[in-house]
């Protein structure tokens, strides 16, 4: 690949810390000056090389202490690789930790001059960006309160909007997503999507296997400071369920290809080829119907009628409290509506079932819904010892367009009444 179109190449990125047991140590191994060892070395990245092209949204997964946080700030320059190298090709802009860079001390309008004298922007130009930084972050009166008065999703706030609007080619971001409310993190995501758009990078580390597979194309998976894998999101998604359960990836059918012998959504003309999938395929969704008004998987549905979406999900282990989830949003990736069977049930949720069983589900919703077109993900996950597993998670996978309801001259139907109110009172203020 051409190098004008690599945004972030590493190649054999290595390293090691020095860990001592006692603050002493370190003075002992200045003076030692070689000769003796009072430190043990850890390795926290081992031997890794990537290439991120531009306009890529590439995640970064793993169990805590695989090597990620570390990877990031390797690539941003702020550590020094113990060997190997990483190549930067553009203007990088990073939330590495909630409120890393900012002084605690410092207002917010503080904060925001002061990163932007970090990335080299003058004054003048952070003068022209600071409203829509305080407009994108939303924290009213506190822009000018010091940053140690923040919450937490405020801090979030602040950090990425000053983040975007110092017109980052690679966007790099540390598990800055995990806090804030769920419009605040749609609104992120959209810049994000913006950025990618624009021909940016985006490298996003999350604990969030949902994050990752709603934004990214492809993943890396971290473990042990090595790069086991790079690939597809839907792969190694799935590779990282399996080894967080600590089982065999394999089929569980004895070798037979169950997730696509009978799947029936690649027939429907609502399914869409974007689609994300993964899970530990304990369980799998084969097939979908969308009713509204009595039709079947209608071109598009009119929004305000009540409508149905079916799922048939088979069952290839014993999973004794199955999860049912669905959500809908936007093609840029705004979230517009999630819920599951945890939600909307709680404690009393649907039965058990073992394997070989093949069962039918149905979500019933009004879509209250701009006309236009709309993407509906579904999933199957059960809660373990490790929190909730996901069984089979098929992302963005049907199309969802939405009308509004036409008359025959192809006007919009509003149903219009009319009464005559009150007709004596033809004069003054409109009564109460």
């Amino acid at each position: 690949m051409p190098s004008d179109q690599i945004a972030i190449s590493a190649r054999n990125l290595t390293k090691t810390y020095r860990l001592f047991s006692h603050p002493g140590d370190r003075i002992k191994q200045f003076l030692a000056l070689g000769v003796k060892q009072y430190y043990r070395g850890f390795t926290a990245v081992k031997d890794i090389s990537f290439d991120i092209r531009k306009g890529e949204a590439v995640g970064i997964i793993g169990r805590n202490g695989a090597g990620k946080s570390t990877l990031l700030q390797l690539a941003c320059g702020i550590l020094k690789p113990t060997a190997g190298n990483v190549l930067v090709n553009g203007r990088i802009s990073a939330l590495l930790e909630l409120g890393a860079g900012f002084n605690a001390e410092f207002t917010g309008r503080e904060n925001v001059y002061f990163q932007g004298a970090v990335m080299g922007i003058p004054r003048k130009e952070m003068d022209a960006r600071f409203d829509q930084i305080a407009g994108f972050a939303d924290i009213g009166i506190f822009i000018e309160q010091p940053v140690r008065t923040y919450s937490s999703g405020m801090f979030l706030r602040l950090a990425f909007a000053v983040a975007i609007h110092v017109d980052p080619e690679i966007l790099v971001i540390d598990e800055a997503l995990s806090v804030g409310d769920a419009a605040y993190r749609a609104k992120c995501f959209q810049r994000m999507s913006a950025i990618r758009s624009n021909g940016g990078s985006i490298l996003l580390v999350s604990h969030s296997a949902e994050q990752i597979a709603h934004f990214c194309d492809r993943v890396l998976l971290l473990e042990e400071g090595k790069l086991i894998a790079d690939g597809a999101a839907s792969e190694t998604l799935a590779l990282y369920v399996d080894r967080l359960r600590n089982r065999p990836t394999k089929d569980l059918t004895n070798g037979t290809d169950y997730s696509d012998a009978d799947d029936g959504f690649m027939l429907k003309a609502a399914y869409s080829q974007q689609e994300t999938r993964w899970g530990d395929r304990a369980a799998s969704i084969e097939d979908f119907r969308v009713t509204q008004g009595g039709f079947e998987n209608p071109d598009a549905l009119v929004a305000g009628v009540v409508s149905e979406l079916m799922l048939r999900i088979r069952f290839h282990e014993d999973i004794a409290d199955p999860i049912y989830g669905l959500a809908i949003k936007t093609p840029q990736g705004a979230m517009l509506f999630t819920t599951n069977t945890r939600q909307m049930l709680g404690a009393c949720g649907p039965a058990g079932q073992k394997a070989g069983d093949v069962i039918r589900i149905c979500f019933e919703f009004t879509p209250f819904l701009d006309a236009g077109d709309y993407l509906i993900s579904v999933g199957v996950a059960s809660e373990g010892a490790t929190g909730i597993i996901p069984h089979d998670r098929r992302y963005d996978s049907i199309k969802l367009r939405i009308a509004h309801p036409q008359l025959p001259s192809g006007e919009i139907a509003m149903s219009p009444t009319f009464r005559i109110a009150d007709s004596k009172n033809t004069q003054g203020e409109l009564p109460n």
